[in-house]
């Protein structure tokens, strides 16, 4: 397991809209499902050791943000026949398991994080109602403890976007383990 960081993206592009099936079967268009606000968007998975000890955090701040008009979808680029606890059958159990919100998005063709440039598992994108990427960075400061975090920084984002001010433009990337390429690039 290789880690990375998320690559650096300009904050303000437009992120590219997609389509993908959850683990119920059913297509997911980004267009359908956005908030009012906006939506988070997390390239996760169910192996990787950063990504595990994330999904509270994540589920907890999904939960939280729904009220105010964010969506959160959870996308997991890792179908790749080499790590069966990323498969969509293992992805449906999390979901019941950890009572995922919002929806667990299956990339089987990597596609998608590949347009959005992602590069580890968890790369988050904080994006407003016209797909403006405004967050790009990492959850908080201790991924490892939760009781240890003094840096709230995707919390802190996304606060200051919800009552209409700026967010930093310095964000210090996201870390975790490398997306697991089924060709690599």
């Amino acid at each position: 397991m290789a880690l990375v960081q998320s690559k650096s993206i300009p904050l303000g592009s437009t992120m590219p809209t997609f389509t993908l099936k959850d683990t119920s079967g059913t297509d997911i268009r980004l267009d359908d499902v956005q908030g009012k606000a906006g939506t988070l968007i997390v390239f996760t998975c169910n192996h990787c050791p950063y990504a595990l000890a994330l999904w509270p955090r994540f589920i907890t701040l999904a939960n939280q943000i729904e009220q105010s008009g964010i969506t959160t979808l959870f996308i997991n680029p890792n179908i790749n026949p080499n790590y069966p606890d990323d498969s969509p059958d293992e992805m449906k159990k999390k979901v019941v398991e950890w009572q995922i919100p919002g929806h667990y998005l299956i990339d089987e063709t990597q596609s998608v994080a590949q347009d959005y440039a992602a590069e580890c598992t968890p790369d988050i994108y904080l994006i407003d109602a016209e797909r403006k990427l405004l967050y790009h960075g990492r959850v908080d400061d201790n991924w490892k403890d939760p009781a240890a975090v003094t840096s709230h920084d995707l919390k802190t984002a996304i606060n200051l976007y919800l009552a209409g001010n700026d967010i930093p433009t310095q964000q210090i990337p996201s870390m975790g383990c490398s997306i697991k390429w089924v060709n690599a690039q």
